[in-house]
Formats: C-alpha cells, sequence, structure tokens
C-alpha cells in the first residue's frame, strides 16, 4: 500500500490533490470576535482512484478540511498549501476551484428557491464543461443518474433542496457528483442523517464513481457505518485539528470497537454510536 502522504511518482496517471503544512483558522478578530485556530498543520495526499476516509470527534476538524479545499470565506489559511495537479488551489476563486475539477457535497446543502434541479444540473454542467450539454443526450444522462439513484423523475422538475427530506438532499449531492465529474470530491458527512436504505442507495452512488478509477475521494465521517458499504483504501484520524493515525480499513474497525479515547478525545462518542 502507498503512503497516503508520500508524493506522487513522476508520470504518475490522474489527478493528484496535495496539502502540506495546511493550518486554518476562524474568526477575523474584527468587532471583538476571537480568532481560533482549527487546523494545525495537516498534510494529505489524494490520487485519483483513490478513496480517503476522514473520521474523527467533534470538533477535531474535519468539516474545516473540506471548507477550506472548497475556499469558504470563513475559513482562514494562515500558513501551508493546497495543490490540484501542481496548480495553487488557494490562488483560485470558489467558482475556478470547480471548473478546476473539486467537488464538494455539503452537511447540510443549502436551498435555492426558484431554481429548479434540472435547470441548476444544466447550468452547473456548462459551467465546469465550458459548453452546454446537447438537451436530448443531457436528458438521458440525467434520467439515467436518477435510476441509479432511485430518484423519481418528477424530482427534476422540484426547486433546489426546497422542502427536500435529509436523503432526498444527500442523493441530490451524488447526482451532482455523477454528472459534473470533478477531479476530485470531498464528501463532507454524506452518511448524516440517513436511513439504511437511504444510505445504501448513496454508497452505491459514490461506489460508481470510484469505479471509474477518474475521481479520487475524500470522505468525511464520524461514523464506520457508511465505510460498510464504501471500503476506504485509506483510513485518517483528525483528532484536535492534526492527523494523529492514518491506516487502512482496518483502522476504522479499530475505531469502531475502541471509539476515538485512545486519541485523548475524552467525553467524545464512539464511531459505533450510530445506529443503522
Amino acid at each position: 500500500m502507498t503512503s497516503p502522504n508520500s508524493s506522487p511518482t513522476a508520470g504518475s496517471a490522474g489527478s493528484v490533490l496535495e496539502i502540506r503544512g495546511l493550518h486554518v483558522s476562524v474568526g477575523d478578530g474584527a468587532n471583538g470576535e476571537d480568532t481560533k485556530e482549527i487546523l494545525k498543520g495537516v498534510d494529505l495526499t489524494v490520487r485519483a482512484g483513490e478513496t480517503h476516509a476522514i473520521m474523527g470527534p467533534n470538533g477535531s476538524g474535519k468539516s474545516t478540511l473540506a471548507y477550506s479545499i472548497a475556499g469558504h470565506p470563513k475559513y482562514t489559511v494562515t500558513a501551508g498549501t493546497i495543490t490540484l495537479d501542481g496548480e495553487n488551489v488557494l490562488d483560485m476563486s470558489v467558482d475556478e476551484r470547480a471548473r478546476a475539477g473539486l467537488f464538494l457535497a455539503m452537511q447540510y446543502p443549502v436551498e435555492v428557491p426558484g431554481v429548479s434541479v434540472s435547470n441548476f444540473l444544466r447550468t452547473a454542467a456548462t459551467a465546469i464543461r465550458g459548453d452546454a450539454p446537447k438537451l436530448r443526450t443531457w436528458v438521458k444522462e440525467v434520467r439515467e443518474a436518477m435510476s441509479g439513484l432511485k430518484m423519481d423523475p418528477v424530482f427534476a422538475e422540484r426547486n433546489v433542496n426546497e422542502g427536500f427530506s435529509g436523503g432526498e438532499k444527500k442523493r441530490h449531492e451524488i447526482l451532482q457528483m455523477q454528472l459534473l465529474k470533478p477531479r476530485i470530491a470531498v464528501l463532507d458527512e454524506t452518511d448524516s442523517g440517513l436511513d439504511v436504505d437511504a444510505l445504501r442507495v448513496v454508497a452505491e452512488g459514490v461506489n460508481t464513481v470510484r469505479e471509474t478509477g477518474e475521481v479520487g475521494v475524500l470522505l468525511i465521517t464520524h461514523y464506520t457505518r457508511i465505510l460498510r458499504y464504501v471500503t476506504p483504501d485509506f483510513v485518517h484520524v483528525f483528532v484536535d485539528g492534526r492527523i494523529a493515525e492514518e491506516g487502512g480499513p482496518e483502522l476504522a474497525d479499530k475505531l469502531e470497537s475502541e471509539g476515538y479515547e485512545a486519541y485523548g478525545a475524552t467525553g467524545s462518542a464512539s464511531p459505533a454510536a450510530a445506529v443503522v
């Protein structure tokens, strides 16, 4: 097994997201607001075809990593680098990061009243691809992806995330990932709030993308239950803004049985706490 934090070899195929010495803070000190460092030196390499699971207790910095990669303005990178195929991600705007091939499935997707799912998806695809998809081909592509995610065709005419259940929101996120075909997909607690049936469908959608071998997946989760369906190549344990341990799928099994207390994260929920 290749070390998850080793540098890519020359001539290696596929995209590579490299994170080196990343420090991230929230709060700018204005109006008496405190500035707090969340990430305290993160090193991580994600290659196309690999799936990395980021696990850790609440407040450990997992979501901060996701939003820092995507360019959320709330988070300030104070040190370190993020590159995608050698290009400086930190110099890119949010939309430039998306066009470069970075995708974020948010833990709490926002509602977009007045914009239908079908219009949203085609507009996003046009922005990513540079040209509007041919309508006949696009409709077929969307229908096939929705069918695989067990989504009713009328879903496409609903307003984005408006009145969606938690499972519908997560399926919509995976639908976007399948259609936009990113280089690196960051999935922030995609399993959050899903029942067993929805979890399996979402996991199958993730696996469909993984099986292409063209996408690197960074899967952020508290619990091991999604890892029963999406087997990671690497598992990284986040504690207090740092990676405390790294390993293969067997590390997730260890976390399920022992929790995070071994890393000094006392009082944190065990990964096995979620009831399936």
